[in-house]
């Protein structure tokens, strides 16, 4: 559920500071301009917080937050209170009101959305967004590693992809790095000296831009001991060394909620083709399985008439994906749909020693099942 922030402050230039550096976040902004329209905006919005400057016309700072502290039924918003004076008398007298925290002016963005993150819980506006981003979508890495050949491999595992590594090898960077450009995604390297991975990990978590973003902890395979720390330190997932990309792309797609379907699902001349890797692992299967009635009934839904199983790069046929394609041909059958096997000589002949898969139309290539007429 949406925050609501209330700021109230003469300039209009302050306001619009504050508007800008919540842009990101899933946090609704109300403004007014002094303390009479401050009280009078409380109790219509009832805001999760108040950013209440002190110097304004008609009603100050210091009345307003005396007469929000005096009703019980606005005396339980924290209030974080903008200042020109930090000075220990004035600092003293708000408190004694009842402040939560104060800002001294002139302030950064970061200044104030450290400060506000620590009073309510600030969530980017893309983890709210209902559709959900794709595997091909493009997604910022960041990669906390001081070791060149790790970084070179994590840009060659992912080349293929419309995903960009940035790596760094230090934790003042990552920081910087952190910062400055939104992150999809961190992995940070427990190899790094002096436990630098370990801090930097509870270093971005309490900053709100990072607060929700998957951070993966990059751990030597053997190295059990610290697996178990990067579990209790609260790591989304853990990357072993030596890398599996393919492994990597499911963890880091199930971390973000990315839409997988498309690696395995496209459309050709009025055909779904559904296609499966050289050696399909049972994760890849499942993923499959998860979106194979939803395929098909969409398939007919937008008038498609085939359904074509790709399985020319396959290796293997083992039985799970037998009974992948004996569940898609069971729904191809009860919606009146036309289904294909698409593979080489050697698949052909697997799929032929099984008396259910001679229901199947077998053909050597995509060209000649797109060109059939049945």
């Amino acid at each position: 559920m949406s925050k609501t922030l209330l700021t109230i402050d003469d300039s209009k230039a302050v306001r619009m500071i504050v508007k800008k550096a919540f842009g990101e976040f899933d946090l609704e902004i109300v403004e007014a301009t002094n303390g009479v329209e401050g009280l009078a905006a409380a109790s219509k919005s009832n805001p999760d917080l108040i950013l209440l400057d002190i110097t304004m016309p008609v009603m100050d700072g210091i009345e307003m937050l005396t007469k929000l502290k005096a009703d019980v039924n606005l005396k339980h918003i924290p209030v974080i209170m903008l200042t020109a004076e930090a000075g220990k008398e004035t600092v003293l007298k708000i408190a004694k009101i009842g402040i939560r925290d104060y800002i001294v002016k002139p302030f950064s963005e970061d200044t104030l959305i450290e400060k506000v993150g620590r009073v309510i819980d600030l969530r980017p506006i893309s983890d709210q967004e209902e559709s959900r981003r794709k595997i091909t979508d493009p997604l910022n890495i960041l990669l906390v590693e001081d070791k060149p050949a790790i970084a070179d491999q994590f840009k060659s595992g992912f080349s293929n992809a419309n995903w960009t590594v940035n790596c760094v090898t230090s934790t003042g960077e990552a920081i910087d790095a952190a910062q400055e450009t939104n992150q999809d995604i961190i992995v940070i390297s427990l190899s790094l000296p002096r436990d630098q991975g370990i801090e930097l990990f509870r270093i971005l978590r309490s900053n709100p831009r990072n607060k929700y973003t998957p951070i993966f902890a990059l751990i030597v395979k053997t190295d059990t001991h610290e697996q178990t720390r990067a579990q209790e330190t609260g790591f989304t997932n853990i990357i072993t060394k030596p890398i599996d990309f393919h492994e990597v792309e499911t963890k880091i797609a199930a971390a973000a909620n990315l839409d997988t379907s498309e690696k395995y699902f496209t459309e050709d001349s009025g055909c779904l083709i559904v296609s499966l890797p050289a050696t399909p692992s049972t994760h890849a299967i499942n993923e499959v399985s998860s979106f194979l009635e939803d395929k098909i009934s969409g398939a007919v839904d937008s008038g498609l008439k085939k359904v074509a199983f790709d399985v020319h790069e396959l290796e293997v046929l083992n039985m799970n994906v037998i009974k992948l394609m004996l569940d898609a041909m069971k729904s191809c059958m009860e919606l009146s749909l036309s289904y294909y096997i698409i593979g080489n000589s050697k698949i052909e002949q697997e799929c032929m020693a099984f008396e259910e898969s001679k229901s199947w139309k077998i053909y050597g290539s995509l060209q000649e099942a797109l060109s059939s007429g049945s």
